[in-house]
């Protein structure tokens, strides 16, 4: 999951969209003004992912912030978060640099859409992830292995790219249900389970010497399984 940084003047409105995304399983940073955000994003960038700016805040505003971030050569991802809805306010946030303008009210579903969408690892270097002997194409959605491959469903996909790019890290049921399918969906949790169960077919059957295990009361991690390793 992510490290946010979330700076908004208004009290309240950080605390829900903080209390939020840690539901989500994201890790949270908060500043209450474009200048403290400016300071927190210079000294955390390693471990930031992700920086949410609201546009009306008290010593600096949020688009000077974010101007000052892009002339410091600083690429992180920017999410404005405004109540001005006006076309030109959300142009003057594209070309100040932001990767994505969403304006108050919203939903809680466009939020997590619009985290996964400028988080998203860029298609080149980072389009396949590997681990043992298996590979996940991020383009084609493609599984492969020695023993063949399989084109996943989006829901397949999302689970495997999850696991896939933090190895090794148990992931919760609820924060995997909540990262796919959404906190909001009319889908019942144990679906997480379903297909889990989907995936460790494909992987048998590609003989690929990955497994997913289910540490009971903890969650699920990815690993490689060298009991699965062929020998000569």
């Amino acid at each position: 999951m992510s490290t946010i940084l979330i700076a908004d003047d208004e009290a309240r409105i950080r605390r829900l969209v903080s209390d939020f995304l840690k539901r989500d399983g994201h890790t949270i940073l908060e500043a209450a003004d474009g200048k403290a955000a400016l300071e927190l994003i210079e000294t955390r960038r390693p471990t930031l992912d992700l920086a949410i700016l609201d546009v009306m805040m008290p010593v600096m505003d949020g688009i000077t912030a974010l101007k000052k971030i892009r002339e410091r050569g600083n690429g992180i991802p920017v999410l404005v978060l405004t109540a001005k809805s006006e076309v030109d306010d959300k142009v003057r946030g594209l070309d100040s640099g932001a990767d994505y303008y969403l304006t108050k009210p919203f939903d809680a579903k466009e939020l997590l859409a619009a985290i996964r969408a400028i988080t998203r690892p860029s298609v080149g270097a980072g389009a396949r992830l590997t681990l043992g002997n298996l590979t996940l194409d991020r383009t084609t959605y493609e599984l492969s292995a020695p023993g063949g491959s399989f084109r996943l469903t989006g829901k397949e996909f999302q689970v495997m790219e999850l696991l896939m790019s933090d190895p090794s890290r148990v992931h919760r049921q609820e924060k995997i249900f909540g990262r796919v399918w959404g906190l909001d969906s009319d889908s019942e949790i144990n679906v997480v389970w379903v297909y889990m169960s989907y995936l460790r077919k494909k992987l048998a059957a590609l003989g690929a010497n990955v497994t997913i295990r289910l540490n009971r009361g903890v969650g699920y991690v990815i690993e490689v399984d060298d009991r699965n390793d062929k020998k000569d």
